[in-house]
């Protein structure tokens, strides 16, 4: 691979669609190689926007604003980073040879809906999945529910991420109520969503799976140590790595990662969710980019998953190795604000071997994740323990 430098003719440029805190990570990670980054969102001032070369606030539904946007940039590179997007347009982009979509447009395409995703690991790569239907009305929901999905199982919209719209129904009186909110907490209403049964798992893990090049120029899967998490209605509120796995398990949790992420294709890494209980393993999502719970590999590797997507995607050698048992807690906005200040600081990274990161984001909510304590120790519990105390400390005031 041959790096430009920014702002000149010879520049290499990367545009990403979406530039929440996620993405303002891989764009700095991806400056650090003097990269020129073009950060694209829905609203201004989005957190990616603030470390970019250049920001621009467009609805990427739009086909015909989109493809502008790409025309006049002309980007070696497309990073979609969020579901709500026109993936037609990126994949009219690849066919004209415009740019290169990472990791693949079939990968952005299919894991974008979680109908695509479903069908692929379970119908044709015959992976472990829990049972699922999707349902196109509230009374095919219903239907699907009583002929064997049965109770408790989860409702979600195909299309969203960080828990919107999902529930957790545990008899039929509240399965009207789950259509509703799955039908509009989504990014796009698709009109569609999916019923999952309840797997009885003993624990949940992120396994970062890394698609980069060796030394010998051909295309190897990496994986960094299982990370553990807690999620709270879908959203993620504390990880930690490493998460301690029978060998079994781990050795089926990377077939099952390795399977799907083979299937996707291209280059980058890869946030594969899977439900564990003893040796058994089942898929549950993919997201092919970094992922939320994989935050903590930024105090726990030398290279965080923001820095392996940045060098898989530039065709650069990956180190997946970890340094320290690390874990990371949710900092929220606590209110509703549009000019959020942030006291405790002090206290906070006064525990011991911890950190902070404030996202930067422009507009408060009381659940929106607006930063995130990090924190190592001897094991992961102490590391838990200091990551838990550090974000309990920062306090958003309006």
């Amino acid at each position: 691979m041959i790096l430009g430098s920014p702002l000149t003719p010879s520049s290499t440029k990367v545009m990403l669609l979406g530039s929440g805190e996620l993405g303002k990570e891989v764009i700095i990670a991806l400056q650090r190689f003097g990269v020129e980054v073009i950060a694209v969102d829905r609203y201004e001032n989005a957190p990616g926007q603030q470390v970019a070369h250049r920001a621009y606030t467009i609805d990427m539904t739009d086909a015909a604003v989109l493809k502008a946007l790409i025309t006049k940039e002309k980007p070696h590179l497309i990073v979609p980073e969020i579901e709500a997007l026109n993936t037609d347009v990126l994949a009219e982009i690849e066919r004209e040879g415009l740019a290169t979509v990472i990791p693949t447009v079939k990968a952005v395409q299919l894991t974008m809906n979680r109908e695509g995703i479903r069908r692929l690991a379970a119908e044709e790569l015959k992976l472990p999945v829990s049972p699922y239907a999707f349902a196109r009305s509230s009374a095919e929901l219903q239907a699907s529910i009583d002929a064997g999905i049965g109770y408790p199982c989860f409702i979600k919209p195909t299309m969203s991420s960080s828990g919107k719209g999902q529930s957790r129904v545990t008899e039929k009186s509240q399965v009207q109520a789950a259509w509703d909110y799955a039908a509009t907490g989504g990014r796009v209403n698709l009109g569609v969503v999916i019923v999952e049964g309840q797997i009885d798992f003993d624990y949940e893990i992120t396994l970062l799976t890394v698609r980069a090049k060796n030394a010998a120029g051909e295309t190897q899967t990496y994986f960094c140590e299982p990370i553990g998490h807690v999620q709270k209605s879908g959203d993620y509120v504390e990880s930690w790595q490493p998460q301690v796995m029978a060998p079994n398990a781990l050795k089926n949790a990377q077939h099952i990662a390795k399977a799907i992420t083979d299937a996707l294709g291209g280059l980058g890494l890869f946030g594969v969710e899977l439900f564990v209980k003893g040796d058994q393993v089942w898929f549950s999502e993919v997201s092919p980019r970094p992922h939320d719970t994989g935050m903590v590999t930024m105090c726990s590797q030398r290279l965080s998953e923001f820095e392996l997507h940045a060098r898989a995607i530039l065709g650069l050698p990956v180190d997946v190795s970890m340094t320290k048992p690390g874990a990371s807690a949710v900092i929220y906005g606590g209110i509703e604000s549009n000019n959020l200040k942030y006291d405790g600081l002090e206290a906070a990274l006064n525990i011991p071997d911890s950190d902070v990161r404030l996202f930067g984001k422009p507009q408060s909510f009381v659940k929106r994740r607006m930063g995130v304590a990090l924190a190592t120790g001897k094991d992961t519990d102490e590391a838990r323990e200091r990551a838990k105390l550090a974000a309990s400390l920062v306090k958003p005031q309006d």
